[in-house]
């Protein structure tokens, strides 16, 4: 007789959140410097291909991708997908999911732990690839590595937990029972910023339930991806699970949103393109038999609350390391600090402080301040930064940092910012940050929740009153009490937000699976 879930669960290790390296230590950051010359080495002008069919693929050309760090570097090239390979990859994924769909969850849960595995013995070279990709120092990037460990660990687990359905209410004569299944072919469309860990985190929702998977990655960053896929390929995922495909968006942007074959979009990116997606997919396309589902994750406007009575230093450090980590480009950094009157001078002048400590460089030398992704992502922030300077007051920052080849800024701080201001209500993603003044801690949550984003908030306080009305009416998805905005952990900070900061999909969480799947009762009569 097979062994039920609860005991196959029961054979796992207690999961842990895979620690972070110490780059402090000597050794361990010349291990680090290694994997740099290592990934120069085995992928510095390398062209990676397209995967269709469990095949690599050439497209119609191939693009270069730049080191963010230094702008003069094209570091490695992927290829263009043309329209027909699109076509080829959506029959190749609809194909593989006839097998995939009955594929025994305990294998799909071996395949993640092996990955893990794998991936524990790589991660400074996962580190590397991503520095000299997207611009993260080493600290950012072993963040991101170290939760694609932690997804393979919990994705293993909810595979498993899922696999045995759940009970249902007797009734006599009849045997009755509630199983779940996949739905099809799942789009994953994701960002640069976390070109690794979130596209990865949607995939396995949807293969850990049993989907196939058309992945494709931002130009910007692919070959985090790339490697990615290669692993679970490594680690025993069939070759055709996953169809790798990069190119430009006239080809796998609306055309791969409208595609009929295609029956989730599961997206992590902008509000503007998800927004556009959502609408898409609301439109039933000519030989389309199902209602798309769409999974969105669409940024934030995240504030930190500080009241008057918070421990104000671990507060400004907080927003400092939350505003300014990787330059300000992550969905969850905090762009908004919210003050109360009688400590507000005081915060700001802790964070200015720490702002202006802050050295810029390569992020391949580990420096804490990294670029922007690339010049149109600097002229859009200065773009904030100039109008800012009208209607607040800039205390710190707003300029271009000399001498370095990439798109380096300095932390910009505003303060005065009024609620209706664009710095206060729109997403900058970048190292801008504003400061406003609260009457009072009530008056500040309020100020917090004026925002059409609901992703994460910070609240510091020393008073369990305040912080149990700041659980209650704080409106957003992840709330953090007395500790920063950034740093979401797979399997216990389940991420994701509300209002326009997405559908609410909670991934890393318990529910993330029941997204990628469909109910199906079965009564069979006696």
């Amino acid at each position: 007789m097979a062994p039920d879930t609860a005991t196959l669960l029961a054979g796992f290790l207690p999961f842990e959140h895979a620690p972070y390296f110490d780059f402090t230590r000597p050794e361990v950051a010349q291990a680090q410097r290694d994997a740099f010359a290592l990934v120069r080495r085995q992928h510095v002008g390398t062209t990676f291909p397209l995967l269709i069919g469990g095949q690599e693929a050439q497209g119609t050309g191939t693009f270069g991708v730049t080191n963010p760090g230094d702008t003069r570097e094209t570091v490695w090239h992927f290829q263009s997908a043309a329209p027909e390979q699109l076509e080829q990859a959506m029959t190749s994924a609809q194909d593989a999911f006839q097998s995939w769909r009955f594929s025994e969850p305990l294998g799909r849960a071996t395949v993640f732990m092996r990955a893990a595995e794998l991936l524990r013995v790589r991660r400074m070279e996962f580190n590397a690839v991503m520095g000299l990709e997207n611009g993260k120092n080493w600290a950012e990037a072993d963040g991101e590595i170290a939760e694609c460990v932690d997804h393979f660990e919990v994705f293993a687990r909810e595979t498993l937990s899922w696999a045995q359905g759940k009970a249902v209410y007797p009734v006599a004569g009849e045997h009755v029972t509630t199983v779940y299944e996949p739905l099809g072919v799942v789009a994953v469309i994701s960002p640069w910023n976390f070109p690794a860990a979130i596209p990865l985190g949607m995939s396995l929702g949807a293969i850990a339930a049993g989907n196939t998977v058309i992945w494709k990655p931002a130009s910007e960053t692919p070959l985090s991806s790339y490697l990615m896929v290669e692993l679970l390929h490594e680690a025993g995922l069939p070759r055709g699970v996953i169809q790798f495909l990069t190119g430009s968006d006239d080809v796998l942007g609306d055309r791969l949103v409208d595609h009929p074959g295609v029956r989730m979009v599961a997206f992590t990116g902008s509000r503007e393109i998800g927004c556009r997606i959502y609408e898409r997919a609301a439109k039933v396309q000519p030989g389309q038999k199902w209602l798309k589902r769409v999974m969105a994750e669409m940024g934030g406007k995240d504030a930190t609350v500080i009241c008057a009575d918070s421990d104000l230093d671990a507060a400004a450090l907080g927003v400092a390391q939350s505003a300014f980590g990787y330059a300000g480009q992550k969905c969850s950094a905090c762009s908004r600090v919210i003050v109360e009157d009688s400590v507000h001078d005081e915060v700001l002048e802790k964070v200015r402080a720490h702002a202006e400590a802050m050295r810029a460089g390569l992020p391949e030398d580990n420096a804490l301040l990294g670029p922007v992704i690339h010049g149109g992502s600097m002229d859009r922030i200065l773009g904030y930064v100039e109008a800012g300077k009208a209607s607040a007051r800039l205390v710190t920052g707003g300029t271009r940092i000399d001498g370095l080849h990439g798109a380096y800024l300095a932390p910009t701080i505003f303060a005065e910012v009024q609620p209706q201001d664009p710095l206060f209500q729109q997403e900058i993603f970048g190292p801008v940050l504003t400061f406003t003044r609260a009457r009072d801690w009530r008056h500040a949550l309020d100020l917090a929740n004026d925002s059409e984003y609901g992703l994460t908030g910070s609240f510091y306080s020393r008073d369990p009153h305040k912080i149990a009305e700041a659980r209650r009416v704080f409106h957003v998805g992840n709330l953090y009490i007395n500790r920063k905005c950034t740093g979401a952990m797979s399997g216990t900070h389940a991420f994701g937000g509300f209002g326009m900061s997405g559908t609410n999909a909670k991934v890393g969480g318990p529910d993330y699976l029941f997204w990628f799947l469909q109910t199906k009762t079965v009564a069979q009569r006696y």
